[in-house]
């Protein structure tokens, strides 16, 4: 029975080890921003099917008379700007590439 209650101590320990490292959005996809901190300012029309953007960067989008900032600190990875876009503010599939930069230890600028 020693040994159960053990077995049972170090598997919650390590389920509740694992949530701490869980990542939020923000640690994945990076925050909303002011737009007046934005460095550059992307357009997306309803040709648009993707962005480049640097790990890092701050871009204001405009789509359909809206807009909205996003700080892009997360991790660098590909992912549909409507996970992060205000709600039904883009109504088609427009996919996000973040590359990295030589702060990243990437080959960026």
């Amino acid at each position: 029975m020693k040994t159960l209650v053990k077995a049972v101590s170090v598997l919650a320990l390590s389920a509740a080890s694992l949530s701490a490292f869980a990542l939020t959005n923000a640690d994945r996809y990076g925050e909303a921003a002011s737009p007046v901190a934005a460095e550059r300012t992307i357009v997306i029309g309803p040709n648009t099917r993707s962005v480049n953007v640097n790990h890092g960067e701050v871009v204001k989008f405009v789509v359909n008379g809206q807009e909205f900032a996003w700080d892009f600190d997360g991790v660098p990875q590909a992912f549909d700007l409507k996970q992060v876009a205000p709600q039904c503010a883009i109504d088609h599939d427009v996919r996000v590439y973040i590359a990295t930069t030589t702060m990243d230890g990437g080959f960026g600028d």
